[in-house]
């Protein structure tokens, strides 16, 4: 679950923004500059149409964010497109799809959403790589959808669907949902996924069609929760949270990659525990170690995201590094009172090559 990195990860080349943070404390409006090297994280005020943005995925082109999220749009369509000008103030600027792809119709009739999209930009155009499914079944799939312009008043801009990438079946051990694109240090694109069931993988692209390599790609199994029978059904055996482990996202900073994962439960507005983990790696498919030195796929992860006072349910994230400015992690949390979802932008603070937020 995704968003943009100008540089030759994954993004728009040479970026340079300056981004302040400002919040309301005690009816007086204190602004915080937040810069690469703050030695602390600061929490975007977000503001406007910000509500059931979730999994969100973000990139910048010219002067416009755009955040892409799950789900129906507001007003109609799927995967509701949010643009913003300075990171606080997000307007809804349409859809991608008017309606669910015909061959996911076809595949999984029962499906009424597209989930968790993941936005990169790759040779000269935008991907989107999004994923549709059922509510506890790992009958679901990968699909992939471009567009050269994120400008709507461009004659350019129309999004492509370019159909099937991955899919997983009643039989696998894994749940091919929650995309997310990264471009390695020698230049190999990969694809990591997965939710439930034996936990994340990954995956390596053929460049050009930002399809799998090879007909049956090898799988690098790089986290997981709960050591269980593969092929048991989530909740078979053990509580559902305990084997919970969902949206990854993956970027390369410093000597590092580092994978971010969500935790236990979404979706259940007050009663959500959904919660951000991070482990890192020398190689773009592990091991992935959290700072005790436990193996994520054994169930490590150091937690940088959680409940507080007002929010629960901290997940669904997405990483984007910058140059020239702060490094950003996107995500979605419920108000404590409302049940409500909204999108919460936080900086990245790294202290000991080691990611700090707030939240």
């Amino acid at each position: 679950m995704a968003s943009l990195v100008p540089s030759m990860e994954r993004g728009v080349k040479n970026v340079h923004v300056r981004v302040w943070a400002c919040s309301i404390l005690l009816a007086s409006l204190v602004c915080v500059s937040a810069s690469h090297q703050d030695p602390a994280a600061v929490l975007y005020p977000t503001a406007g149409d910000i509500e059931f943005a979730h999994d969100p995925t973000a990139i910048k082109s010219g002067k416009t964010w755009y955040v892409i999220t799950t789900g129906r749009a507001p007003g109609g369509g799927l995967m509701a497109i949010r643009t913003s000008n300075d990171l606080i103030h997000w307007k809804l600027a349409g859809h991608v799809f008017d309606d669910l792809p015909k061959w996911v119709v076809e595949k999984s009739p029962r499906t009424r959403d597209l989930w968790a999209p993941d936005i990169s930009f790759v040779h000269g155009e935008f991907r989107v790589y999004y994923a549709y499914s059922q509510f506890g079944k790992n009958t679901s799939g990968l699909g992939l959808v471009t567009n050269q312009t994120l400008d709507a008043k461009s004659p350019k801009y129309k999004w492509v669907d370019q159909g099937l990438v991955f899919e997983s079946k009643a039989t696998d051990d894994f749940n091919a949902i929650d995309p997310n694109f990264i471009r390695d240090r020698q230049g190999r694109q990969w694809l990591s996924f997965g939710s439930f069931w034996t936990g994340i993988k990954l995956f390596e692209l053929d460049p050009r069609t930002g399809k799998p390599l090879k007909a049956s790609p090898i799988l690098y199994s790089i986290a997981s929760r709960a050591k269980r029978d593969p092929m048991a059904k989530p909740d078979a055996k053990l509580p559902p949270d305990s084997q919970a482990i969902e949206a990854p996202y993956i970027v390369h900073h410093g000597s590092y990659y580092y994978l971010f994962v969500s935790w236990d439960l979404c979706c259940r507005g007050t009663k959500s525990t959904y919660r951000t983990v991070v482990g890192r790696s020398h190689g773009v498919t592990g091991p992935y170690l959290d700072r005790d030195g436990k193996a994520m796929s054994a169930g490590g992860g150091t937690q940088i995201l959680g409940p507080n006072s007002r929010w629960a349910g901290a997940g669904g994230e997405s990483v984007l590094l910058q140059h020239g400015a702060p490094d950003l992690i996107f995500f979605h949390a419920y108000d404590k009172v409302t049940g409500r979802s909204s999108l919460q932008i936080s900086t990245i603070s790294w202290q000991d090559d080691w990611p700090m937020v707030a939240g």
